[in-house]
């Protein structure tokens, strides 16, 4: 019973940090029907920011994460404004193209930053615990779920209670009638980019002192992100949230009682399984194309 409680803590707290990580593509995904891939590689330029600022200036990398969401923020609007906007213009499914090929300049940039060498935060809470009787609570896998859960709360709040969030939804659902209320989708859409990327820095700050990484991390994290999203549902934060946990759930298990090696399968196997039964993802109702259109 021990053993599988552990496993449970386990999961659950990894499962935070992989929502936290797949908030940003949760909200291009959903809201703006774009397949962000430079995800994976923002994610890896934020821990790498996180990761200088600990080094040179001895910053914690939670910390770090609230110095660097503005400048995050404000890359966000500048890719959206530069290749986002104007790819749009031409076709919306290139947009995933554009995003892929960020994503390899991206990866090259930050190699020639930083070095091929693998890097990781070592604050003083990265290899300690606490003990609840028999069960285990690692302290960086805590704090970052519980990061993970302030960051969900507030875009939750900020989607659902703000001007912001209501101009959000409007032009994401009708584009021609947030006009005529005097909402640019345009603008909306800069918006929307500069929050995903900006939350990107949570998401880094955990990859910091939760994993190594080298430049080429991003292929991994997008994948995973990916597969968070389509589990959770389109847009979704709630369901993203949800389904990282279940991720983490399952990976946790698989390892604890079936073998590591099966684990890296485990968010394929879902996926199948998920789009099988409910191509809308776990936490998403259906709705009526014909009528929506």
């Amino acid at each position: 019973m021990t053993e599988l409680l552990q496993t449970l803590i386990f999961g659950a707290l990894i499962g935070g940090v992989y929502a936290l990580m797949a908030t940003g593509l949760t909200l291009t995904f959903g809201v703006m029907k774009i397949v962000n891939m430079t995800q994976g590689a923002l994610l890896v330029l934020s821990a790498y920011l996180c990761y200088s600022l600990w080094v040179h200036f001895g910053i914690d990398p939670i910390l770090g994460a609230f110095l660097i969401t503005a400048p995050m923020g404000l890359l966000g609007v500048a890719l959206y404004k530069l290749v986002i906007e104007r790819v749009q213009r031409i076709d919306h499914g290139l947009t995933i193209v554009a995003t892929f090929a960020l994503a390899m300049i991206a990866e090259g940039l930050i190699a020639l930053a930083w070095g091929p060498n693998t890097r990781a935060t070592t604050p003083p809470y990265f290899n300690r615990s606490f003990r609840i009787g028999s069960l285990v609570v690692p302290q960086a896998q805590l704090y970052a779920c519980l990061l993970a859960i302030g960051v969900t709360v507030v875009l939750q709040l900020v989607i659902k209670r703000s001007w912001l969030g209501y101009a959000i939804t409007a032009a994401s659902e009708n584009p021609e009638g947030a006009r005529l209320v005097g909402v640019e989708p345009v603008r909306v859409g800069a918006w929307i980019f500069a929050i995903s990327v900006a939350s990107t820095a949570f998401g880094g700050a955990a990859l910091s002192f939760l994993f190594q990484f080298v430049p080429d991390s991003q292929d991994v994290w997008i994948g995973l992100t990916l597969s968070v999203v389509i589990l959770g549902g389109l847009g979704s934060l709630a369901g993203a949230f949800a389904a990282g946990l279940l991720l983490g759930v399952a990976e946790a298990m698989t390892t604890t009682y079936v073998s590591v090696r099966w684990a890296t399968a485990v968010p394929t196997l879902m996926i199948l399984i998920v789009l099988t039964i409910r191509p809308q993802g776990l936490f998403t109702r259906a709705t009526r194309q014909d009528l929506a259109t």
